[in-house]
């Protein structure tokens, strides 16, 4: 999420991409900005997907569902 308290997701994504050991490790960034800085800056930290979370819960709990199986079962990753 962008918008953590005390270090923000932007902040979070930078240390992330800046450990070696993290560098391919897929990153989704889910929030409530829908705003285009917000959605270009994820990316050019190394955001592989921007995910705007919906207000409703069971909207929601669906759309954590439906990524967690693009990942885990669709998504290919190097060997």
């Amino acid at each position: 999420d962008l918008k953590m308290p005390k270090v923000d997701g932007a902040e979070v994504l930078r240390q992330l991409r800046a450990t070696e050991a993290f560098r391919t490790l897929p990153v989704v960034v889910m929030t409530s900005s829908n705003e285009e800085r917000d959605i270009t800056q994820s990316y050019l930290l190394g955001a592989n997907s921007y995910v705007v979370k919906p207000i409703d819960f069971t909207q929601f709990a669906s759309t954590v569902v439906e990524i967690g199986l693009y990942w885990i079962v669709t998504n290919r990753v190097p060997g």
